[in-house]
């Protein structure tokens, strides 16, 4: 979504050749085949770990740590494998969401008229804080040293991205819709 937003504002005269259908299924293809590769590993990986104690998970969200926590024996293979892992589903995302914003606003600074300037920020806005909220829920649990891991902050973080920023999404995509942007200053005065 990055790249197409990219796109739309540096070359919008151009979108439809350099956005074709072909690439946008790639684009959708990679993204669901890591995924698949990624969640067949870790599954994979979980189900060779013996279980001794309580198969009871005291979280919010059935996540991979608090279910680790419950597994016995070693576990610095698995450690290894989720920091691999975490680097190539987060953090290379992460870096090329932000490279393409960073081009994003080198283009957006390049424009001349203040309101063409304004109404390319509100349109990639929205993107950027959700992609911000999302992933710096993801960084915040998944690149914390094991000692100050907390199931207690661990709930709360988890309610937050399973429950509270989906629902914001919908609010968040609509402050680019005047009528909203109103009735929210209507509210607020």
């Amino acid at each position: 979504m990055a790249y197409d937003r990219y796109v739309a504002i540096s070359k919008p005269l151009l979108y439809s050749q350099a956005m074709p259908m072909k690439l946008c299924v790639f684009l959708a293809a990679a993204s669901y085949l890591g995924g698949f590769i990624n969640s067949t590993i870790i599954t994979r990986k979980t189900f060779s770990f013996d279980f001794c104690k309580d198969n009871i998970i005291d979280d919010f969200f059935c996540d991979l740590l608090p279910l680790v926590k419950l597994a016995c024996g070693r576990k610095e293979g698995y450690q290894a494998l989720m920091y691999f892992l975490l680097s190539s589903n987060v953090i290379t995302p992460i870096a090329l969401i932000l490279a393409s914003y960073l081009f994003i606003i080198a283009t957006i600074l390049r424009i001349r008229s203040t309101q063409g300037r304004l109404k390319a920020f509100s349109t990639c806005s929205s993107h950027l804080v959700s992609v911000t909220l999302y992933y710096g829920s993801i960084l915040y649990i998944y690149s914390r040293p094991k000692t100050s891991y907390s199931f207690d902050t661990d709930k709360i973080v988890s309610t937050f991205y399973t429950v509270v920023f989906p629902m914001l999404n919908p609010l968040i995509y609509s402050l680019r819709n005047k009528d909203v942007k109103e009735a929210l200053r209507k509210l607020f005065k």
